[in-house]
């Protein structure tokens, strides 16, 4: 039964997408947040409207100067407040959005644009033109900017002070360091003072000392609202904002279109393995056709998923075969061992029941031999992958191999003839497990070998290869079992040889030794010039260290 996929996986937010937006975002946002300190071109700005208006207060310190001061009478020069107030009006008049005061030397006011009197003495005070307030976006925009702002250096000219001070209530700062610096050189001047009002306006007050023969008789301070900074500043802002909310609308959908060619496959992928435990069901298609055809990583992915899932079935498949061939083989000697006992119980002949024992025997031999190549065969994939391979020289093994059998031998076994240098044929390998190979060989060719037959070991450097050739006189293999006999549990045994001797699995180990070694092994007949077959030869070629 296929398993349904859970509900919040169609739904939510993939780790992945979450992680490609963070990628993507993240620069973008500190692009932005970069373009957004725009401390440097509003101080530019704001540079350039104070020396503006401090250009505009000299004027009106120089035309005071020269019209609103007399001696008084110490003959010393001294602002006429009769003068000074409808010229400072005057001077005033063509910018509305301004307030001029002027302060005495001893810091008094003598007139503000502001103030005029009216007929009979009447004090009329003119406030400043109406203030139109900028809309939610824009304080929105501007909030966010200065909490920003808050955790960056602040710059030279930050906005500080009160709509009080900008009326001309009390001391300024302006009006101090102006007067202090009325008799300092003339390349010293007082610094503005610029601040943001109650209501969001940015303002800007300079203050210039009225000078008159080379005495200072006051100080005019004057105040301009500095609308256009203000607008100026604002415009980039929005264009960045509405840049960087194109931008990042562009990187949502790019990054969900890399998501969806990402992790919905992998996704899937996911879903592919998971049905794979359920059954040989899900082997019609392992991963969706579409994924397993594209020509990048995850396409590279689907097919290792697919080969991996037909390399699993397919050993399972071999698995299942192997564990009931290992029945099979079992149960023979198993059930002979049954029928025998069960036949000595029921017979007093002595010598058919010594005939019995020796067939009990000779099926536990055989069991023993069986479940000792099961065993050996079982862990050799295992142990060969865990075991360093090292230059082994199989020269002179196949010596060794040769004089031993010459010594033990008896008068009917075969004779081994080597045709192999003394040195030379060098591999990389485990040592035994080769060793092991040369004696099942050995040991094959001697069962099928005739009595006082040759079995020839021969041994050579074949290019880049080392070949190992065990061939005997024998009647070789039938043509159509030449491909069957490295199988496990091969049965085409002599009938001279005595049962129990072999398990089936010697050829079949040898064969995963080799391959293991990164070689191949091969069996054929041996033939004379009609044709007749003589014997069998198995071939083994490994690379050469």
């Amino acid at each position: 039964m296929t398993a349904a996929s859970p509900p919040s996986r169609r739904w939510r937010i993939s780790p992945l997408l979450r992680r490609i937006l963070l990628v993507n975002a993240l620069p973008l946002a500190l692009i932005v947040a970069a373009l957004l300190y725009l401390d440097q071109y509003q101080h530019g700005l704001l540079t350039a409207e104070v020396t503006a208006l401090r250009e505009q207060a000299r004027i009106y310190a120089g035309a005071l100067a020269e019209s609103a001061v007399q001696n008084n009478a110490a003959n010393q020069p001294v602002i006429n407040p009769d003068l000074a107030r409808p010229l400072l009006y005057r001077l005033i008049e063509p910018t509305p959005n301004a307030q001029a005061i002027i302060y005495g030397s001893d810091g008094q006011v003598i007139a503000n644009s502001r103030i005029r009197q009216g007929p009979g003495g009447a004090i009329i005070t003119e406030k400043l033109p109406p203030v139109h307030p900028r809309g939610n976006f824009a304080r929105a925009v501007s909030l966010l900017y200065d909490q920003f702002l808050a955790f960056l250096p602040n710059p030279d000219l930050t906005p500080t002070g009160t709509e009080g001070e900008a009326a001309g209530l009390g001391w300024q700062p302006s009006v101090r360091e102006a007067l202090r610096l009325t008799s300092a050189p003339a390349n010293h001047q007082a610094a503005p003072f610029i601040r943001r009002a109650p209501d969001g306006r940015l303002l800007i007050t300079v203050a210039e000392p009225i000078i008159r023969s080379k005495h200072s008789v006051g100080v005019v301070l004057l105040t301009r609202e500095a609308t256009e900074v203000d607008r100026a500043v604002f415009a980039i802002r929005v264009s960045i904002l509405a840049l960087f909310a194109l931008a990042l609308a562009l990187t949502v959908l790019l990054s969900a279109y890399l998501a969806r060619t990402i992790a919905t496959p992998l996704l899937r992928l996911a879903d592919s393995a998971s049905r794979l435990r359920e059954g040989r069901a899900a082997m019609s298609e392992p991963v969706p056709p579409a994924i397993a055809a594209r020509q990048d990583e995850i396409g590279q992915l689907a097919r290792a998923l697919e080969d991996s899932a037909h390399a699993l079935w397919t050993r399972m498949d071999a698995i299942e075969r192997f564990a009931a061939d290992v029945a099979h083989e079992i149960k023979n000697p198993l059930s002979s061992i049954r029928s025998a006992i069960e036949t000595i119980r029921r017979m007093d002949d002595k010598a058919r029941a010594a005939r019995l024992f020796d067939i009990i025997a000779q099926d536990v031999q055989r069991l023993d031999r069986l479940i000792s190549d099961i065993s050996d065969s079982s862990r050799l994939d295992s142990e060969m992958s865990r075991t360093a391979l090292e230059p082994v020289d199989l020269a002179p093994i196949l010596a060794a191999l040769a004089e031993i059998q010459d010594a033990t031998r008896k008068e009917t076994d075969p004779v081994i003839v080597l045709d192999a240098p003394k040195s030379g044929l060098t591999v990389r390998g485990a040592e035994g497990r080769l060793v092991q190979v040369m004696r099942n060989l050995i040991g094959n060719a001697a069962s099928f070998s005739p009595p006082a037959g040759k079995i020839w070991l021969r041994g050579r450097e074949t290019g880049s290869t080392i070949e190992i050739a065990v061939e005997d006189e024998g009647p070789g293999i039938p043509d159509a079992k030449l491909n069957h006999v490295f199988d496990r549990f091969y049965s085409e045994r002599p009938q001279s040889e005595s049962f129990g001797s072999h398990s089936g699995l010697g050829l079949s180990i040898s064969r995963q030794i080799v391959e293991a070694h990164l070689g191949r092994i091969m069996a054929e007949n041996r033939r004379n010039t009609s044709g007749t077959i003589t014997g069998a030869r198995f071939v083994i070629r490994i690379p050469k260290a």
